[in-house]
């Protein structure tokens, strides 16, 4: 018997593990692909719990980022924090953005998904990530769902051009407003700056702190979902 997420193809870039979709369409077509990615320090298991949750025609990917930290678990770059907030190494930043886009379209071949639905879900550094590659890249992805993150630092210079190429791209960022790790200021720079370009902006803030709770997965599991009913009725 396979478990919800067994261990996905050696052959992609990133240990992943997978749900398959337990609702597939009716005629069927190729599943909506999700991929969920994780905070720094943890690893692929971590959102195991969420993608169980997620809406039963997603297939999900719950990927593990490429870097194993000092500290344990794993992460895309590493992160010095200071009294002046996060300091990146940018450079493994930009290797860590090339590894996501490699493995979002890899991933999207070898299972056989929707390739202008994958959606990116993240929390965190997780979250970062997944708004540097919807605007970097914006083909690859349909969609994301950012959780506790803020904009990687130098990306506002690398959107993509012309803008027009985010034009409709559905974004949900929910924020704690005490959260202690990336402060309140990191979610409502990613609203100002998301609501100067032209994508779909959902912004919620939650009286919580560096951390997914139920109210606040609840949003994100309800706008997953509504983007595939919005597909279902185009």
């Amino acid at each position: 018997m396979t478990t919800p997420f067994p261990f996905g193809e050696a052959s992609l870039a990133l240990t992943h593990r997978l749900r398959r979709p337990t609702a597939p369409s009716a005629d069927g077509a190729a599943p909506p692909l999700l991929i969920l990615l994780h905070g720094i320090g943890s690893d692929e298991r971590d959102l195991m719990a969420l993608g169980a949750r997620v809406d039963p025609r997603y297939l999900v990917v719950s990927a593990r980022s490429p870097l194993r930290l000092e500290q344990g678990g794993y992460g895309w770059y590493h992160t010095t924090f200071t009294s002046r907030g996060p300091v990146i190494d940018a450079a493994e930043a930009e290797q860590g953005l090339e590894t996501l886009a490699t493995f979002v379209a890899d991933a999207t071949r070898a299972y056989e998904a929707d390739a202008d639905a994958v959606y990116l879900t993240g929390f965190s550094q997780g979250a970062i990530m997944s708004l540097a590659l919807l605007l970097t890249a914006p083909e690859l992805v349909a969609g994301a769902a950012l959780m506790s993150g803020r904009i990687l630092p130098g990306v506002e210079r690398r959107v993509a051009e012309p803008r027009d190429r985010l034009a409709g791209k559905p974004v949900l960022a929910v924020h704690g407003l005490y959260d202690p790790v990336l402060t309140i200021a990191d979610g409502r720079a990613i609203r100002d700056m998301l609501a100067s370009l032209p994508v779909e902006l959902t912004y919620r803030e939650y009286p919580m702190a560096h951390e997914v709770t139920a109210e606040s997965f609840g949003q994100v599991k309800d706008w997953l979902a509504a983007r595939l009913d919005e597909r279902v009725s185009r």
